[in-house]
């Protein structure tokens, strides 16, 4: 689009139209663009579809001196200005909300390539979906927002993560309490087959195949559910895989790579485990002492290193260690500890499963 010289109508500059590809972002034409449809029409604008540029100063409402007279920026001009002072004339990559593709996108592109005379104002444009509560669109008007703190009063980042994930960026997306609940459950699937270290001396699965299927995924228009579908379809084969005995280090290293280039970190919520510390404190101190004297050395070492002091809060760490020191009961043949402290992690919501390589857990909280 080329913009002829702009007018001056009633304090506020609007740019005059002339024939050009506006409309270019939304797939309009100017002959197929009814004025009225989605801005009121002003009898003072040579065209429908001018918009304002720079409006004048009103009483109470900040303004700054411009050649045109007191006044402030338009609703557009004000995204051209940041873009192009810290990004430059031209972007690599400009998103945004559906909603916003017409007029808002349509007009920044106008009058930023009306006024750097390059094209394109951006090379990628990448809008998402709107996301929903219930049927409505979640909206500070509406009042019915669930801001970032109180989500993750409920559900780790990942989960909130996975959640959103799940579903491609250009559908809208519905945020319920079900939805997180089984991302939290997933995220868990993944954390499990991350937390145990293998050291096999088996040769390793080979993850490169679902590493292509994870990367033809991001490909396709950023498909995450794609990219995702990979990421678990790999933890279901490393489960089998270190459940045969073979090294899956390999994989895990690769699974960690690609969760981060989708900003997972894999770590628990220090609050998320909700698990009795007192009880904690109580059940180590026992096998402390039961053990101590004994010829169980190792038993006794890592009890020593893990029993410093009493913690006030139970972390992922705190349930890695109690089933290492689990590992070495079994290992002394101490199974009456060992079945204690399963039973006791089963009783926090803590479950442990057994495979040949070492065992994993996974938390449910405890109604």
């Amino acid at each position: 689009m080329t913009l002829a010289r702009p007018i001056q109508v009633a304090g506020c500059i609007l740019p005059g139209h002339s024939e050009g590809d506006y409309g270019k972002l939304s797939h309009r034409t100017l002959d197929g663009m009814q004025a009225g449809a989605r801005i009121e029409v002003d009898e003072n604008k040579e065209h429908p579809m001018d918009f304002v540029l720079w409006k004048g100063a009103r009483a109470g409402e900040p303004s700054w001196e411009s050649p045109w007279g007191p006044g402030r920026p338009g609703w557009h001009i004000e995204c051209t200005a940041m873009s192009m002072t810290y990004l430059g004339e031209t972007l690599d990559i400009h998103g945004g909300g559906q909603d916003l593709i017409f007029p808002h996108h349509e007009n920044e592109i106008a009058q930023s390539e009306a006024s750097t005379g390059q094209k394109p104002f951006s090379r990628y444009w990448v809008h998402n979906g709107l996301l929903q509560l219930g049927a409505d669109k979640m909206s500070k008007s509406l009042g019915n927002l669930v801001s970032v703190e109180e989500a993750l009063d409920n559900y780790s980042p990942d989960a909130i993560r996975l959640y959103f994930l799940s579903s491609h960026y250009r559908s809208p997306l519905s945020y319920t309490d079900e939805g997180c609940d089984a991302m939290e459950r997933s995220a868990d699937r993944l954390r499990n087959v991350l937390r145990e270290e293998t050291h096999s001396d088996t040769v390793g699965m080979d993850p490169t195949p679902f590493r292509d299927q994870f990367m033809s995924g991001m490909d396709d228009d950023l498909n995450t559910p794609k990219a995702l579908a990979a990421m678990f379809d790999l933890s279901r084969e490393m489960n089998r895989q270190r459940d045969d005995g073979n090294s899956i280090t390999k994989a895990q290293e690769c699974l960690r790579q690609l969760g981060s280039l989708l900003g997972l970190t894999f770590k628990e919520r220090e609050t998320h485990l909700k698990v009795d510390a007192e009880s904690y404190n109580a059940l180590v101190s026992k096998i402390r002492d039961q053990v101590s004297g004994t010829d169980h050395a190792g038993l006794v070492e890592l009890i020593s290193n893990v029993y410093t002091e009493s913690i006030k809060t139970v972390s992922a760490e705190h349930i890695d260690l109690l089933l290492s020191i689990r590992a070495e009961c079994r290992n002394y043949k101490q199974y009456a500890l060992a079945d204690e402290i399963r039973a006791w992690l089963d009783s926090q919501g803590v479950s442990v499963e057994d495979s040949a390589s070492g065992s994993i857990w996974s938390y449910r909280p405890v109604s």
